[in-house]
């Protein structure tokens, strides 16, 4: 099997269950299990598993944003691309199989043993934020938006991962509203 091929493999079943049950809940043998690799194999491709929850929440990242910028920029008004990444946080709090922020989730596992963790976790966060600071500028607001944005839509992450409802978004949402009409 193809290198690329066993590793996405490794890294389908890594992301359902370190999402689905938490990373410390995981071991090797159930990602093997779910992959259909080899634990041979799969040590190959990912020789501790911590090298394997990193290249999980780098593949992740990747793909989060990426949902996101494409649901935002489906608005041409760049007044209405604010809200709508509040929009998407709510899509995104009601799928079946939402259980919080990967990164936030993950950080709470592993943020006081694991270097390489936080430092994808920071790198993230910061992704978005900075994501959130272009959204801003391009509307005309001023900068200090992107840092109160940033906060409500993580505080909406959190509370829904918590409660297990989309409304935080909405709630988030509305407050986004108010705050880029009062600048």
């Amino acid at each position: 099997m193809d290198s690329e091929v066993a590793r996405e493999q490794a890294l389908d079943a890594a992301e359902k269950l370190f999402y689905g049950r938490g990373v410390q809940a995981v071991g090797m043998d159930a990602v093997r299990t779910a992959s259909g690799l080899s634990l041979k194999r799969l040590y190959q491709l990912f020789p501790a598993k911590e090298e394997l929850v990193v290249a999980y929440l780098e593949r992740r990242d990747l793909r989060w944003r990426g949902r996101l910028a494409e649901h935002v920029e489906r608005h041409d008004d760049p007044q209405e691309r604010i809200p709508a990444v509040f929009d998407w946080l709510e899509q995104w709090f009601g799928e079946a199989d939402f259980r919080g922020c990967a990164w936030i989730n993950s950080y709470g596992e592993l943020g006081a043993t694991s270097e390489r963790v936080v430092s994808q976790v920071r790198a993230h966060k910061r992704a978005f934020r900075d994501y959130l600071a272009g959204l801003v500028a391009d509307a005309g607001l001023p900068a200090v938006l992107a840092g109160q944005l940033f906060l409500l839509a993580e505080g909406a992450m959190v509370t829904a991962g918590i409660t297990g409802s989309a409304e935080p978004a909405a709630e988030a949402r509305e407050a986004a509203r108010a705050l880029s009409r009062a600048n």
